[in-house]
């Protein structure tokens, strides 16, 4: 492969920072909900994350000149609602709003980006699998396959770790570290809805196959919520409140060849775009996989974070069940992932919250859920074929 590393454009390289952080109360909103209750809207989460942003970034409303939203909302309509009027804006998912701000700021479009996500998934009864899911149609690349049984992104990835577990002699067990070390970490986390839960790898390994390989606790939960992020000028944000947490580097490659034949996913795990994308971000930040103290991963589904371990670095191809068992992802480990529990045991917000914990991490004070020393955090995004990733530090 060609190394693109000295091709790299560094300049987008800490000139952001993100000063501000909020979210919605997840656990008490999960139980309400479930009582039948529905406590607000998607518009109405990401409002009170978004208040709860400014409140941390110790800025007013009117400081914001740039909104993303999430895609759960209408950048307009909630801009309207949150009583502001930026320059710039649009819509994202949780790693391209970053990406968008951080090239909003460079640009001078904008100074001050807020980036809001709110859904009310969970009250709202939406579909994620099935043959309506989210509406049917062409809307997400599952429903290509509803013909073969293949309704749901549990199925896909089913289907690709099979096909993994097959080339590298993996087991059941290995792949069962992963939920059994998040849950390690959402039981030190009060914001986790699997906070008190705790789960062994013989409990893993008893629970039911949703879609074989994958058992229950391989799959993201699903709840109601919002996040919220200010991020602005690395020079302006030397004047906040709170401790700046820097962007360092920015890395990302897609793949779209083949992909809704499932290519990408089942020949290479999306390792090509993962391994360019590394290049990249490292490049940019000038550090490597032994440099990160934290590495936060979009988990809808826990195989993500052996693809991920293997394309950016941290272990050899077809090593990561190897790695995971004798360096350790949970309290304790030698590698530290998805430390709030991730999509799996903390609460599914689409890539949001990992954003967060990025943050909180880098600022300290989180306790014993406290990896020492925190300088580098990075977060990696590998759905669809989009491998992005954000190096995060101070």
């Amino acid at each position: 492969m060609e190394n693109r590393s000295e091709k790299v454009d560094t300049s987008t390289s800490n000139i952001s920072a993100v000063v501000g952080i909020g979210h919605t109360d997840w656990v008490e909103d999960y139980k309400r909900v479930r009582n039948g209750e529905k406590p607000y809207d998607s518009y109405g989460y990401a409002t009170l994350a978004f208040n709860r942003a400014l409140q941390d970034a110790g800025i007013s409303r009117d400081e914001v000149d740039g909104l993303i939203v999430g895609p759960t909302t209408a950048y307009e309509r909630m801009g309207e609602i949150l009583n502001i009027d930026p320059r710039w804006g649009g819509q994202a998912d949780a790693v391209q709003s970053v990406f968008q701000a951080v090239l909003a700021i460079k640009s001078g479009m904008a100074e001050v980006v807020a980036l809001v996500y709110g859904n009310d998934q969970r009250s709202a009864a939406v579909q994620y699998g099935g043959p309506e899911a989210m509406g049917g149609g062409s809307f997400l690349s599952y429903v290509y396959h509803s013909p073969w049984g293949l309704t749901s992104q549990g199925a896909l990835y089913a289907l690709m770790f099979q096909r993994y577990k097959e080339l590298c002699g993996v087991t059941d067990r290995d792949l069962g570290q992963v939920a059994v070390g998040q849950r390690q970490w959402a039981n030190l986390n009060p914001n986790a809805l699997m906070q008190n839960k705790s789960l062994t790898i013989d409990e893993y390994l008893a629970s039911n196959y949703i879609a074989a390989p994958l058992r229950m606790n391989d799959y993201c939960l699903i709840n109601d919520g919002g996040v919220a992020l200010i991020i602005m000028s690395a020079e302006r944000a030397k004047r906040c409140k709170q401790q700046p947490v820097y962007i360092n580097g920015l890395g990302r490659s897609d793949l779209n060849h083949h992909a809704t034949s499932l290519g990408p996913r089942l020949i290479d795990f999306y390792r090509p775009a993962q391994l360019n994308a590394a290049e990249q971000v490292y490049a940019a930040a000038g550090v490597g996989p032994k440099d990160i103290n934290a590495l936060l991963v979009y988990d809808s589904f826990s195989p993500h974070i052996f693809f991920v371990l293997e394309g950016f670095g941290y272990c050899g191809q077809g090593a990561a069940a190897e790695f995971i068992a004798e360096k350790g992802i949970g309290v304790g480990g030698g590698l530290p992932i998805n430390t709030h529990g991730g999509h799996l045991s903390e609460s599914y917000m689409q890539g949001w919250s990992h954003q967060i914990e990025a943050v909180r991490q880098l600022r300290g004070g989180l306790g014993a859920r406290q990896v020492a020393n925190c300088r580098h955090v990075q977060y990696v995004s590998d759905v669809a074929g989009k491998a992005m990733s954000i190096i995060y530090g101070v």
